[in-house]
């Protein structure tokens, strides 16, 4: 039996919006639990949605796992200098206190970006490594969206990725890194690394495992198999402003040669599969014009993603290009969800359900442009956000979204939070009444979440390009880091060079 310290720490960093991220925003408790530490870790995260319930679930009988430190603020602006030190601090001071350990699991994101790191992840592991030395076995799970860098690859002996968008093998993942980590506790550090990153850069929407290429891509990953501990592929976030910013190929392997052959085959195929990353979107006026036409005669709704107001992908959720186009165009039977306001939400507790109250919606928080939506909206229902998710994305966490609301205006409905939460889940929507499989219109802010829900129930999907703080063409994004040569797009214009020049090493 061995002495295994489990934690994480989470953050997806748009590196071009703001608020940035700070330590309250992980500590408070939303769409996922709030910041634990020890025995919490296990009360908080045992059966729940994350990577490191899939780890407990099949580690613990087996082994002594020490719980340090979880949290997760989602994916927002910069992570700023005081949460990354007392949460990175918290990790280390509760490690240093759990010595001695045979061997370390982190549930990790893989695109944290901070006031001082651009490498989040890179700093936290540095960190961890001095605190156990160099033979003790270190074992990851990181997102789809992961932008692997160099450090994070050579101070960690097994990194297993999602394999899925939408994630909904959180839990197998963590399952994964658990045989991994059985294979190093067996076998030791292996001595094989490499990474291989793509020339060019992928768009969230282009990420779908759904389909192919990327469905064929995952299909080829691999844990613990021959001179294997893990082939992993991991697509990146554009928004994340930091030199090794992209997709990349990973491979830990008992030999240099296994884990250089694995790796540059993989590498060949999504080069050769370039003009194939893509996703038509059309605007949001055009959008909503396609969607009442089909709506018009269909026994199923219309589905309408919202991507570039994505909260998960550091959204304000509260832009209003999508649900002016709705009100424009005099949509019936369409619902919006989930537009963040607590003022309007808090405005509609007040004045109660069957009241009329004249609301300036949304629209608050940018990009420019984007203004409230000024009108008297019907109080349809209220809710408490207190609910238990039940979705393939989400299921089985406990959230909190504080005061909701369903606001109607016309033909239009809009579902109000208090706090930021995509479009993933139908729970939400249930709450306050509403039965997602008999509406007309479905409008969702999210990229690609939202199918793994909905998109089964839709007679059509349209993705649109309202306004919002997710550029869905990562060549509208003014990077300053990324590195010379990468093309911004699939068969793209390619980035002239960082203003900023960090360390260019690569594993080879």
């Amino acid at each position: 039996m061995a002495r295994i310290a489990i934690g994480g720490f989470q953050h997806e960093t748009n590196c071009f919006v703001e608020p940035k991220t700070d330590y309250a925003y992980f500590a408070a408790h939303r769409d996922r639990p709030p910041l634990v530490y020890g025995a919490d870790v296990i009360k908080w995260l045992s059966g729940n949605s994350f990577a490191i319930a899939g780890f407990m679930q099949d580690m613990s009988a087996r082994h002594d796992l020490v719980p340090l430190l979880w949290t997760s603020g989602g994916a927002g602006g910069l992570v700023t200098r005081d949460a990354f030190e007392r949460i990175s601090g918290g990790i280390v001071g509760c490690l240093s206190q759990a010595m001695p350990v045979d061997a370390v699991y982190l549930d990790l994101h893989g695109a944290m970006v901070t006031e001082d790191f651009e490498d989040g992840e890179g700093e936290v592991l540095r960190r961890v490594r001095a605190a156990v030395g160099p033979d003790v076995p270190v074992a990851i799970s990181l997102d789809y969206h992961a932008n692997v860098t160099p450090q994070m690859v050579e101070l960690t002996d097994a990194l297993i990725g999602y394999r899925t968008y939408p994630h909904v093998d959180r839990v197998e993942t963590g399952q994964y890194a658990a045989r991994a980590m059985e294979a190093l506790l067996a076998r030791g550090r292996p001595v094989g690394r490499a990474l291989r990153k793509a020339p060019f850069l992928i768009p969230l929407n282009g990420q779908c495992t759904l389909v192919d290429p990327s469905k064929s891509v995952v299909a080829r990953t691999k844990v613990a198999e021959g001179e294997l501990i893990n082939l992993s592929y991991l697509a990146g976030f554009p928004p994340s402003d930091l030199y090794w910013c992209g997709p990349s190929v990973i491979a830990h392997a008992w030999t240099q040669e296994a884990a250089d052959r694995a790796a540059d085959a993989m590498m060949e195929e999504i080069v050769a599969q370039e003009a194939n990353f893509a996703e038509v979107m059309v605007s949001p006026e055009a959008g909503v014009a396609r969607a009442i036409a089909i709506a018009r005669a269909a026994s199923r709704p219309v589905v309408i993603a919202d991507t570039q107001d994505n909260p998960g992908c550091g959204g304000t959720a509260d832009a209003t290009g999508l649900l002016k186009a709705l009100v424009a165009a005099d949509a019936q039977g369409a619902v919006l969800g989930f537009l963040c306001d607590p003022d309007a939400a808090r405005a509609a507790h007040a004045a109660g359900e069957g009241a009329t109250i004249a609301l300036a919606l949304g629209g608050r928080s940018g990009p420019e442009g984007v203004t409230p939506l000024e009108a008297a909206f019907r109080v349809a229902s209220l809710g408490n956000g207190r609910f238990r998710s039940d979705g393939a994305v989400t299921r089985g966490r406990d959230i909190d979204v504080g005061p909701m609301a369903l606001l109607t205006l016309g033909g239009v409905s809009v579902a109000v939070t208090s706090k930021r939460l995509q479009a993933y889940d139908q729970a939400p929507f249930r709450q306050l009444g509403i039965e997602p499989a008999q509406q007309k219109i479905l409008a969702l802010k999210s990229t690609c979440h939202y199918r793994a829900e909905f998109q089964p129930m839709a007679e059509a999907v349209i993705v649109v390009l309202a306004p919002g703080y997710y550029l869905a063409d990562p060549a509208l994004y003014p990077f300053r880091k990324l590195r010379p040569g990468v093309r911004l797009r699939p068969l793209g214009p390619a980035c002239a060079g960082p203003a900023i020049v960090t360390g260019a090493s690569a594993l080879s």
